[in-house]
């Protein structure tokens, strides 16, 4: 469906792939016609509810402003001169990447809002929520979670290029924080800290890591500079 013009760009044609969420901004040209509108992706999930749905709709800025094209014409999509890497999902699947890291997907995929503590482990109650929370402010990543499911194709942003890595039952994987991209199938994420909570905003590097588990995929960019 997508097609890498270069590391930092992708094309994709509408007529083989029919209408394509991108966040606003992200298209770079088009021949053809085509046409755009505004996409909203539905709220807070992942079992949240009252302070913590309210809490997620304030927080929509972690979740980006979405267009979608239609019409007959090939687009071509980019961002920031950030580096790209197409996700394929043409035999189903599910995709978890922060909403600042996602470029484009097929419309084919749902798309839905988690909170990242619905996976990444933080433990139960409200000090597993506040680990999970201070981790996320620790690595750079959001409270929330951009998930996608169904049949189709999605574009993932990031520094230095992509490596995906398979993980399995009887290969876990530990990755930097900072580093993780996105994940795909069953993966559980558990941010694992070797300093207490107190300090834990005050280190970096191989203080904080994230074991993933499971089976899927995880993608892993090749530098930790942050989005």
């Amino acid at each position: 469906m997508f097609t890498k013009v270069n590391s930092k760009v992708v094309s994709i044609d509408l007529v083989a792939a029919g209408p394509i969420v991108a966040r606003r901004g992200a298209m770079l040209f088009y021949t053809g016609q085509v046409w755009f509108q505004p996409h909203q992706t539905p709220g807070v999930g992942g079992g949240m509810s009252g302070m913590a749905s309210m809490a997620g709709r304030m927080m929509q800025g972690e979740h980006e402003s979405t267009m979608i094209a239609h019409g007959k014409g090939t687009v071509h999509y980019g961002y920031r001169g950030l580096d790209v890497e197409i996700v394929d999902l043409s035999q189903g699947g599910e995709l978890r990447v922060e909403a600042s890291r996602l470029l484009a997907h097929t419309q084919g995929l749902q798309s839905s809002v988690m909170s990242s503590t619905a996976q990444a482990g933080g433990g139960g109650g409200l000090r597993g929520a506040l680990r999970s929370a201070a981790g996320s402010v620790a690595t750079g990543q959001g409270m929330f979670t951009t998930r996608l499911a169904g049949v189709g194709a999605a574009v993932i942003l990031g520094h230095g290029g992509f490596i995906r890595l398979e993980v399995t039952p009887d290969r876990p994987i530990t990755v930097d924080p900072q580093a993780f991209a996105a994940s795909i199938g069953n993966v559980e994420t558990t941010l694992r800290s070797t300093v207490s909570l107190r300090n834990m905003g005050r280190t970096g590097g191989e203080a904080l890591q994230l074991d993933c588990a499971g089976h899927g995929a995880v993608y892993v960019q090749a530098s930790e500079q942050r989005l």
